[in-house]
């Protein structure tokens, strides 16, 4: 059995799809994963990276094809009753019947767990005790995404499973999910959450475990993963040439500080640890290389350049917008 301290545990996790008359797709190819007890977690990555099919072996909803899975110190198949009552899910879609009023909703998930949370307190945790008499057909999509993670809280799980928590948010929603989940966490309990947000995972999560093509390919603390660039700011720039070809990540990645240099969608990424070395010296090999400026920007290192250090790629702005699996 895993230690007492951690709330999830995956070893060798695997997952093959096998459909008739087509080539068997691998969605998980030996994850690792463990989560703390008490933490947020964060499984961060583009679609198709493994984070929906993860977390839905850890809910129960499917089975792995190998590997093993320890859920707060117990197994799936062995103890299904008692981690049913012991976790809350709030899937990336969830079907409410639309004719029940918010409070008839949040009583009926209740009823599914022998103890818990009062209903309408939950509701006011979750900002909707004014809309408790409405029916959910009324309600806007921020409104019930916030009565999805209710439904989720009222068993008052030790475990909060948390998919695409904000997709299609508005931003005063988003905010009001984050502040949910911090709410949780103030309790001792553990949250494991996916999402492809960048800011998401830095503001909620203890550590993110960031998933690509199936495995997790980094694991750390957002500050920790930041670190590992071993720069603490990138420069952002772009270029014309009207004498030629515009040169390529060689003619800059030799630079004053830099620690890396990329070809990004429109220009060039470079991550450095020291600007003010490092622009003077770019602004003269421009001139060298008869180059025109006509963007550039700095910023501090975040998560998404954690992601495209990586993985070599962005997250897409389809990727940003839609659900994925």
């Amino acid at each position: 059995m895993s230690n007492a301290t951690q709330a999830v545990v995956c070893r060798d996790l695997r997952k093959r799809y096998v459909t008739r008359g087509q080539a068997p797709v691998d969605a998980l190819v030996g994850l690792e994963l463990t989560a703390e007890s008490g933490e947020c977690l964060g499984l961060l990555g583009p679609n198709g990276a493994g984070k929906t099919t993860t977390i839905e072996i850890l809910e129960g909803l499917l089975e792995p094809t190998s590997g093993e899975v320890e859920v707060l110190g117990m197994r799936w198949g062995v103890d299904d009753e008692a981690l049913r009552q012991r976790i809350g899910i709030s899937l990336q879609e969830t079907r409410l019947a639309d004719k029940l009023t918010v409070a008839e909703t949040l009583r009926l998930f209740r009823s599914f767990y022998h103890r818990g949370n009062d209903p309408m307190e939950t509701l006011d945790v979750v900002q909707l005790a004014e809309k408790r008499h409405a029916r959910l057909d009324t309600l806007s999509g921020g409104q019930k995404q916030r009565l999805a993670v209710a439904c989720a809280l009222v068993g008052e799980p030790e475990l909060l499973f948390l998919d695409e928590p904000t997709t299609g948010l508005d931003p005063q929603s988003r905010r009001d999910v984050w502040d949910i989940v911090r709410r949780h966490k103030e309790r001792g309990r553990t949250t494991l959450l996916t999402t492809h947000y960048m800011d998401e995972a830095e503001r909620l999560c203890d550590r993110v475990a960031v998933v690509d093509r199936g495995k997790v390919i980094a694991v750390g603390s957002p500050a920790e993963l930041i670190q590992r660039i071993g720069g603490e700011h990138v420069i952002d720039f772009a270029v014309q040439n009207s004498h030629g070809p515009v040169p390529g990540v060689e003619a800059f990645g030799d630079l004053p500080s830099v620690r890396d240099c990329r070809l990004d969608s429109d220009g060039f990424r470079l991550t450095v640890g020291a600007p003010h070395e490092c622009i003077p010296a770019l602004v003269a090999r421009l001139s060298v290389h008869r180059l025109e400026l006509t963007r550039l920007t700095t910023r501090h290192v975040s998560l998404e350049d954690v992601f495209v250090n990586l993985t070599g790629r962005r997250l897409t702005a389809e990727e940003l917008a839609d659900k994925g699996p």
